[in-house]
């Protein structure tokens, strides 16, 4: 009797398994705090509990990971909010739907064993950012843009996201790097790095950006979104439940939940770059329409981009599913 009622359960566990939504993510950085909300989801349960079982597909950069679910390769991808604009001006119909930051939350910094008499000394110098038309390299130019030089002043070296970029720069493959926590965190406490410039905080971001911008984010095509409602809500309240979870949550509970892995060999750095970034991640996973736009008129100022024309910019997200999720975990 005990043993056929083993085999009963052990039956019912795989059916729910096979029951479930299955859906891959494409996405740059899998172990950084960028992507802290969807490793806490992830961990805690809450995307099992939502009914969909998710299966990673990562890669060294934003652009990359883009690139594999143009291929087919993904269903969805989690990224920089400024990847829609370029996706939208292609007549590719992509749409976020729910949203993981409220900045950018990355930084920029040059090798401490550089000196600067000023900042236009960095002409022909090699920035480090995980790819081109990523996230790190749109980041760098509106630094550059600010100060008087241009991207092509410098040289872009295209070095990904994982820890390997720290030996790029102590060796002086290159001479800056643009990433995301905790890599350039750990550079700073190491004092391998002078930050120039950040998109951590909420002020800081302002300060580069002009004004407030979405951060990470999931996002699908459109039509994905219309044909796999379910899927793309169970998604967002996997999300926003860990957010909701974020609010409340000690160092304890984030080194309790977090693998080790991701900690990079210093629970201190990862928990030092958690605090700076705390603030920055999304409180409901809603999309603000005028940090849209002050991203749309950041994006314009890039270069090629000057010229864009006027776009819908309402149809680049879509706050129906985060919505939902949010009265759905309201207090």
């Amino acid at each position: 009797m005990g043993a056929w009622a083993g085999t009963s359960a052990s039956h019912a566990a795989n059916e729910a398994v096979r029951g479930a939504h299955r859906v891959t993510i494409a996405l740059a950085a899998r172990q950084s705090l960028y992507h802290l909300p969807l490793t806490l989801a992830d961990q805690l349960g809450y995307f099992k509990k939502a009914g969909v079982q998710v299966e990673w597909s990562a890669h060294e950069s934003g652009a990359k990971a883009l690139a594999s679910a143009l291929q087919g390769q993904a269903e969805v991808v989690a990224g920089a909010f400024d990847h829609l604009f370029v996706l939208q001006s292609k007549g590719l119909n992509y749409q976020a739907f729910v949203q993981m930051g409220r900045t950018p939350q990355v930084s920029l910094g040059v090798a401490s064993r550089l000196e600067l008499p000023s900042l236009l000394a960095l002409k022909g110098a090699r920035f480090g950012v995980t790819a081109l038309d990523s996230s790190t390299y749109w980041m760098t130019c509106q630094w550059l843009l600010q100060n008087g030089l241009l991207p092509e002043d410098v040289v872009f070296v295209e070095v990904g996201s994982s820890a390997a970029v720290a030996d790029a720069l102590r060796q002086g493959t290159i001479d800056a790097l643009c990433n995301p926590d905790p890599v350039m965190y750990g550079l700073e406490q190491k004092n391998d790095i002078r930050v120039l410039a950040e998109a951590r905080t909420l002020m800081s971001t302002r300060k580069l950006m002009g004004g407030p911008v979405p951060g990470g984010c999931l996002f699908a095509k459109t039509d994905f979104l219309q044909r796999q409602p379910e899927v793309a809500q169970a998604l967002s309240d996997g999300v926003v439940h860990a957010l909701k979870w974020l609010q409340t949550a000690g160092l304890t509970d984030i080194l309790k939940t977090v693998p080790p892995v991701h900690w990079l060999g210093d629970r201190a750095v990862y928990l030092g770059a958690f605090e700076k970034l705390r603030e920055s991640y999304a409180l409901d996973g809603l999309i603000a329409a005028d940090a849209v736009s002050n991203a749309w008129r950041a994006h314009t100022r890039l270069p090629g981009r000057q010229g864009s024309a006027r776009m819908a910019v309402a149809q680049t997200y879509t706050n129906g599913f985060a919505q939902k999720s949010k009265n759905r975990f309201a207090a």
